[in-house]
C-alpha cells in the first residue's frame, strides 16, 4: 500500500518501481504516450492481442471524462474536483477542461505511482492545482491529506473523479466500501464520475485480458452493469444512466458499425 506524501512540491520518498508493469503507464503507452518502460509496454501489446479494441477503448474514456467534467462543471456548477487514480498527464487535463469553463475551480490530482506524481507536479507547477501520492485503497489517507484539506471545502459540492481505476480494486480489498466511503464524506450537490470496464462486452476476451494485468501491480477486475452500478449507492444518475462511455453524452453520433468498447460511464449526483 502506497503511503499518501508528496505534493505539489518537494521531493517524493518513493523510489518508481520498474519492475512490474503498472496500470498507469500500461493506460500511457495505449494513449501513444512514452512515460513508460519496457516491462509496461510488453505487458500491454499482450492486452492488445487479446482485446484489440484497447486504444480505442481508452481514448474513448478519455472522452468520456472530458465531457463529464464539463458537465459538473458548466451544468453542475461544482468549482472542487478530486481526481483519484488521475494517470500520467495527457492534454487536455481536468484542470484544463475545467478551467476553460470556470477559471476558478481546484483540482486535487491523486495517484499511487510515482512516475505520475513526478510528471504531473512538473505540469502544474505554474498552477494553484494540487497533486498528492496516495492510494484509493486507503480513502481515509486522501479524505485527511493535508493538501486535499487546503485546497477541498467538503462543505461545498465536490467533485470526485474516479475514472478507469475502480476495476483495479480487487473483490477481497471491499472495494464498494472503499467508493462507499468517498461518497459518504460529500455534502449534497456533489458528484461522482466513474467509468469501468466490464466483460458484458467481447466475453469471449474477457479471461485473456484480464489475466495480462495479475502480474501488475493491480489486477484488472472486470464487473458487470449491475456491479457498476452499484457503486454509486444513493446518487442520482444525471442522464443517459451509466451506459457504455461512447454513448454518454456523445459530441457526435456513435458509429454503429463500430467496435463495441467495454468500459461504462456515468454522473450521479448527491441531492442530500
Amino acid at each position: 500500500m502506497t503511503s499518501p506524501s508528496g505534493g505539489s512540491s518537494g521531493a517524493l520518498p518513493l523510489q518508481i518501481d520498474t519492475s512490474k508493469p503498472h496500470p498507469a503507464r500500461m493506460y500511457d503507452y495505449f494513449l501513444g504516450g512514452k512515460d513508460n518502460y519496457p516491462v509496461d509496454r510488453d505487458a500491454a501489446e499482450q492486452f492488445i492481442k487479446a482485446a484489440p479494441e484497447v486504444r480505442e477503448g481508452v481514448r474513448a474514456n478519455r472522452r468520456f471524462m472530458h465531457r463529464a467534467v464539463r458537465h459538473v462543471v458548466e451544468e453542475g456548477g461544482v468549482r472542487q474536483i478530486l481526481d483519484i487514480g488521475t494517470g500520467l498527464p495527457t492534454e487536455p487535463n481536468v484542470h484544463q477542461i475545467a478551467h476553460a469553463v470556470a477559471p476558478d475551480t481546484r483540482i486535487v490530482y491523486v495517484d499511487n505511482d510515482p512516475i505520475v506524481s513526478t510528471h504531473s507536479m512538473a505540469l502544474m507547477e505554474d498552477t494553484d492545482t494540487s497533486v498528492i501520492l496516495a492510494d484509493l485503497r486507503d480513502p481515509r489517507s486522501i479524505l485527511d491529506h493535508p493538501e486535499v484539506r487546503a485546497a477541498i471545502d467538503f462543505d461545498q459540492p465536490v467533485a470526485v473523479l474516479l475514472v478507469a481505476v475502480v476495476h483495479f480494486l480487487a473483490d477481497d480489498g471491499d472495494p464498494y466500501g472503499i467508493v462507499a466511503t468517498l461518497r459518504d464524506a460529500l455534502p449534497a450537490g456533489s458528484y461522482l464520475v466513474l467509468s469501468h470496464a466490464t466483460g458484458d462486452v467481447h466475453e469471449d476476451q474477457r479471461e485473456e485480458a484480464a489475466s495480462v494485468y495479475n502480474r501488475a501491480t493491480a489486477t484488472l477486475n472486470l464487473r458487470t452493469h449491475a456491479q457498476v452500478l452499484d457503486f454509486f449507492g444513493d446518487f442520482t444518475l444525471v442522464d443517459p444512466g451509466l451506459v457504455r462511455v461512447t454513448h454518454w453524452r456523445p459530441e457526435e453520433t456513435p458509429d454503429p458499425n463500430a467496435a463495441a468498447i467495454g468500459i461504462y460511464g456515468g454522473v450521479a449526483r448527491k441531492d442530500s
